[in-house]
């Protein structure tokens, strides 16, 4: 499999929180670049294009736009 991504990513297992409009839905960071992220989750169906992602073990939240979506997994770019 050819690597489409600028950087390379880091796996990690970290708990994230996905926030859009008030509300909020529990994801795993699976893996992590400068630029992006997979993440899973139970369903990616209610997920919307533009959200914010709060990776409570850093503190921090990143504005994420949604790439690809598979079965219970979604990749997103930062920014």
């Amino acid at each position: 499999m050819d690597e489409r991504r600028d950087k390379a990513r880091h796996r990690v297992l970290k708990a994230g929180t996905i926030e859009f409009g008030g509300g909020a839905i529990d994801c795993t960071v699976r893996n992590l670049s400068d630029t992006g992220a997979a993440l899973d989750v139970t369903s990616p169906v209610g997920i919307p294009e533009h959200f914010t992602l709060f990776v409570q073990a850093d503190g921090t939240h990143l504005s994420c736009t949604v790439i690809w979506r598979k079965e219970k997994r979604i990749g997103v770019r930062f920014g």
